[in-house]
């Protein structure tokens, strides 16, 4: 199986992770890549509802469930601990050219923190530690850091820097 290059985008709750992605999405698949997302979620959450013929069977002690079409999947799968990110890059995603991940930020993933000037936060890269996997930090202010500072408000731009990184992992 191979491995896709990953890029974990980070930044406090509220930043804009989910809408820069949005925006990251078709300019990375302009370029023609394939692109998949693995999306971290803190919280509990449920894909199956009460109702549903999945949500029957999860319920009924299933300990992975899959529900299929013509378009696509979507999968149940009971585990004890969340998975290390990259045991999920290799299993789930070695179809794809490039995974975005949203959050994982203490993963070994490289990373793009996401900083508003409205939030007058710490970077969480380059606050109370140095993580060496930090890229770039995509802002909406100037910012004086050690790596590139990408313009927030310009996705065409970003997307090109994750490309270039792409390109520079795959020679």
């Amino acid at each position: 199986m191979k491995k896709p290059y990953a890029i974990a985008i980070v930044g406090n709750s509220g930043a804009g992770k989910t809408t820069l992605l949005e925006r990251l999405i078709p300019a990375l698949k302009g370029k023609g890549l394939r692109v998949g997302v693995v999306k971290h979620d803190a919280h509990r959450f449920d894909i199956d509802h009460p109702g549903k013929d999945s949500h029957r069977l999860t319920t009924a002690g299933a300990d992975t469930m899959m529900i299929t079409s013509a378009e696509k999947l979507a999968m149940v799968k009971r585990h004890a601990a969340s998975p290390p990110i990259e045991e999920l890059l290799e299993r789930y995603f070695s179809e794809m050219d490039l995974v975005l991940v949203e959050g994982f930020r203490g993963s070994a993933l490289p990373k793009i923190e996401i900083h508003r000037k409205e939030f007058r936060r710490a970077l969480i890269c380059r606050g109370e530690r140095n993580d060496p996997g930090l890229a770039a930090v995509a802002s909406d202010e100037p910012l004086d850091l050690d790596v590139p500072l990408l313009d927030l408000n310009d996705p065409g731009a970003i997307a090109e820097f994750i490309a270039s990184l792409f390109r520079s992992d795959h020679r």
